[in-house]
């Protein structure tokens, strides 16, 4: 692999994880769960020029949980999403991960660092390098250009990837070249680049977006896969697929909690039918 292959790899796979090369390195650690929740925001609000994109904005993620987020366009579920990930600062309000962690008092690339990743709707992975080459510089993203040239994995690490391999459902297409994988295969790819950095919470948004049938189904078994091992907040509008995998969905509207429950209480919710369902 060239230098300039190694770099614009490193580079994508900083971006899957909410790294930027180069910045300054967080101890992960052990996160603090003992009030029962691994994510917890009190109180949010942020308003852009007088828009009150979150408002009052108050839930909490239990460790191992798969929470699903549903509403209509323009409720606050990516500005949520953005606030819990460092990229838009709040006015006001709490937010932490676990019982210690202030979110609020770091920075993007550190809250990436302390074990949340985030997969945004389209999947960003680098097209020109094999999926098994994908996976091998998530690992390494924290690595400089001629480090990572001679970097080798050790029997630990090969282990991890290949394990990710087959949890993603991509263990016969390893020295597949990324580009020539299908759309849903290319999202598999992305969340395994996430989970080569062995995030404590995963913030996925539209993950089923664009897949077929099949691939959604493949899907939802990998998300019930991870869940347990790892928090998943799940935006979706998929309905079907979210009675496959979630057991709480909560519903925002205006940038605050709606209704929450299950989603076959939150469809018998008049007010959410109103707002979002339809008749």
């Amino acid at each position: 692999m060239t230098p300039e292959l190694m770099e614009e790899g490193r580079r994508i796979a900083s971006h899957a994880s909410g790294r930027e090369p180069g910045s300054r390195l967080v101890e992960p650690g052990r996160v603090d769960t003992a009030h029962g929740r691994i994510l917890y925001l009190e109180d949010v609000s942020v308003s852009f020029d007088g828009f009150k994109a979150i408002n009052g904005l108050s839930l909490d993620i239990a460790p191992g949980e798969l929470r699903c987020i549903i509403g209509p366009n323009g409720a606050g579920k990516t500005t949520m999403m953005d606030i819990i990930t460092g990229k838009t600062r709040p006015n006001s309000g709490t937010v932490f991960f676990g019982s210690t962690i202030d979110l609020l008092r770091h920075s993007e690339p550190e809250i990436a660092q302390l074990g949340i990743g985030r997969k945004f709707q389209k999947p960003t992975v680098f097209e020109q390098l094999s999926v098994f080459e994908n996976l091998e510089l998530a690992l390494k993203t924290h690595k400089g250009v001629r480090s990572s040239m001679f970097f080798r994995l050790d029997s630990e690490q090969k282990d991890r990837l290949v394990e990710i391999l087959h949890t993603i459902h991509l263990a016969g297409a390893a020295s597949r070249r990324a580009g020539d994988l299908s759309h849903g295969q290319k999202q598999w790819l992305e969340i395994g680049m996430l989970l080569m950095q062995d995030p404590k919470l995963l913030l996925l948004d539209e993950p089923v977006a664009g897949m077929t049938d099949e691939e959604t189904a493949r899907t939802a078994e990998l998300f019930l896969t991870l869940k347990g091992k790892h928090s998943l907040m799940v935006v979706e509008h998929d309905m079907s697929f979210i009675r496959t995998i979630s057991d709480i969905v909560t519903v925002l509207c205006d940038g605050s909690v709606l209704a929450q429950g299950t989603l076959d209480q939150v469809q018998a919710d008049e007010r959410v039918i109103e707002v979002y369902l339809g008749r």
